[in-house]
């Protein structure tokens, strides 16, 4: 019986250091007040552990403002017909992203919500959905 607990309290030990499924909380973004920006990609890093966009967008004062944007990890961004010569610098585009709470300029994009300005998705829809 002595060697039961010793045992338990190994695989314990085990399970505490175990990474967690997740390695953080998208808490810091706003799901519930999307927010659609229009801008030019300035870079488009296809990285893990998540894909970055770096926009520039103009306001309503004619000042430019670069918004850091953050996708998918490649992995998942591949599945939906993406790679890394999707955006490329000097492209325009329309995007819907889930804004910081903070207010700072950033956000958290997802493929399905970005298009070209001209309408035309960045990636077009896998087959059957």
């Amino acid at each position: 019986m002595r060697a039961r607990p010793a045992v338990l309290m190994a695989g314990g030990i085990l399970l505490a250091a175990s990474p967690a499924p997740a390695h953080h909380s998208f808490t810091v973004f706003d799901t519930q007040h999307p927010l659609e920006l229009i801008g030019t990609v300035q870079e488009f890093r296809f990285a893990s552990p998540h894909s970055l966009i770096l926009l520039e967008v103009k306001g309503k004062d004619g000042k430019s403002t670069v918004w850091t944007l953050e996708g998918a990890s490649p992995n998942i961004l591949v599945r939906d017909g993406w790679s890394s010569r999707s955006l490329k610098a000097g492209d325009e585009v329309q995007v819907t992203i889930d804004p910081l709470r903070s207010g700072s300029p950033g956000g958290a994009w997802i493929g399905q919500r970005i298009n070209f300005l001209c309408g035309r998705p960045v990636v077009a829809a896998p087959d059957g959905l």
